[in-house]
């Protein structure tokens, strides 16, 4: 009877080490259910739009070709830039001005006598040819991208998708150098894990080979959307994305319009524009106890004195940001009508942006980050497509609606997202408060040394960035 009775004491112990858990986990699974039912990420709407000329065609299915495409040149348009170049009329600058009062005038005789006598865009044609074009039709106007897969996958490695996203003054070529590095790491030494890239760097359309809006609105939440659909019609369903300037904020969106889409999210340039009391106080204290508001010491160093590099050196450097915020079809109308106006602007913000103290010298630093060739490539980009005046309007169009960048903020990034924080970034963001919008920062990296052109100054840092958040994220 003892025996008895001990082996139902045991069947009835094995039948709650079952139950037990099961019942557990049946209302843990409820709860969760719960939590998550009330709790719901919020999202940005996808919605949709129409850029094209005209009224949208109500009957006509858009052609969702992917279209091989190849920059050409003339002898005519080469010609006409000659004879403006010719033309060129010099004002002398003030002596001892360096950059203070924007580009160097006795500078820029240098760089449009090279321009004129020995930059060969012909040749720059053929590098920018390197990689494969395309053109799609999507919501009613061209888009432009390049697309570039590995020429060799190593035995057991999977291949990422992985869209780069450029801003303004820059272009889809400002990544021409880290292409390499992402899509053929362990040739360049980055044989780090088994990350390896097939990259989709698009044209933000107004910008260099993508067509322009016809269409008043056209902002981050579209070009977000359209660019989903981009990576949607080239047969990707889960990617990662990354972005600088208005790259960032595009970027950005589209974690927060798809995140089921997004599988990382990588940037370069963090958009906080909320202020609250809370935040003043934390500005206030971090400057003697950063430890004590949560800032790091490499935070302190970059963010104080904070009137001086919050205040005053933005206010120096965001001129350009409140005339295309307001008229940008004005100034627009001079700077894609000379040549030589065209490269002032666009090339004074490579040298103080790349790092104010370029500011100083005569030459604006320029040639000791950058070739002439590479420089004066971007801006023939803007100058062949007469893009400078829709490139302009993006900002008309996204501060017109949001005139301080943070309507999106109150939407918050769930993906796994790095941040690359470079020194000579224009403002710096501490990692306290980017996790206001980003909450799931899997790095955040002080990098050494860089400015606001990270994939075209320092291309090998910012690589070594993505890879090793991927690899990260991978691991999860």
């Amino acid at each position: 009877q003892a025996i008895l009775c001990l082996c139902r004491s045991f069947e009835y112990s094995q039948k709650n080490a079952v139950l037990v858990p099961a019942a557990a986990l049946g209302v843990g699974g409820m709860l969760l259910y719960w939590l998550r039912s009330g709790h719901k990420i919020k999202t940005i709407d996808m919605g949709d739009g129409w850029w094209g000329s005209g009224e949208r065609p109500l009957k006509t299915k858009e052609d969702a070709s992917i279209r091989p495409f190849k920059i050409e040149t003339s002898d005519k348009e080469i010609e006409d830039l000659h004879q403006r170049l010719d033309r060129f009329r010099f004002t002398p600058h003030v002596e001892g001005a360096a950059f203070h009062y924007g580009f160097n005038s006795t500078y820029l005789r240098k760089v449009v006598a090279y321009w004129r006598n020995q930059f060969d865009w012909r040749k720059q044609v053929d590098v920018l040819n390197k990689y494969p074009h395309f053109h799609t039709t999507i919501e009613g106007i061209d888009i432009h991208f390049i697309h570039v897969k590995p020429s060799y996958v190593p035995h057991g490695r999977a291949v990422r998708p992985l869209l780069l996203v450029h801003g303004w003054p820059g272009s889809f070529y400002e990544f021409y150098k880290i292409i390499p590095l992402l899509t053929e790491p362990a040739k360049h030494g980055l044989n780090e894990g088994d990350v390896v890239f097939e990259v989709i760097c698009p044209s933000i359309p107004g910008y260099g080979f993508s067509e322009a809006p016809h269409q008043k609105g056209f902002d981050s939440i579209a070009t977000a959307r359209i660019f989903h659909k981009l990576m949607n019609r080239l047969g990707f369903r889960e990617y990662y994305i990354q972005g600088g300037d208005w790259g960032s904020r595009i970027t950005t969106n589209m974690a927060q319009m798809l995140p089921q889409s997004v599988k990382g999210l990588h940037v370069n340039l963090v958009f906080i524009s909320r202020q609250s009391l809370g935040r003043m106080i934390c500005t206030m204290l971090g400057a003697y106890v950063p430890w004590l508001v949560g800032f790091t010491r490499e935070d302190a160093r970059r963010f104080y004195p904070f009137m001086q590099k919050n205040v005053y050196e933005v206010l120096q450097e965001s001129g350009y940001l409140h005339i295309q915020a307001t008229k940008p079809d004005t100034a627009g109308c001079g700077l894609n009508d000379s040549p030589v106006g065209l490269a002032a602007y666009i090339l004074e913000k490579f040298s103080t942006w790349t790092d104010k103290s370029f500011r100083h010298q005569d030459d604006g630093g320029l040639e000791s980050k950058y070739s002439l060739d590479e420089l004066l490539t971007n801006v023939m980009i803007y100058w062949v497509t007469s893009s400078i005046v829709p490139s302009m309007r993006y900002y008309k169009e996204n501060f017109s609606k949001d005139p301080y960048l943070g309507a999106h903020n109150r939407v918050g990034v769930y993906v796994p997202t790095g941040i690359a924080a470079f020194p000579q970034e224009i403002v710096h963001v501490p990692r306290l408060w980017a996790k206001d919008v980003y909450k799931n920062i899997i790095t955040y990296t002080y990098m050494p040394r860089g400015g606001h052109f990270a994939a075209f100054e320092e291309p090998r840092l910012l690589a070594q960035d993505i890879i090793q958040f991927v690899q990260k994220v991978e691991q999860l």
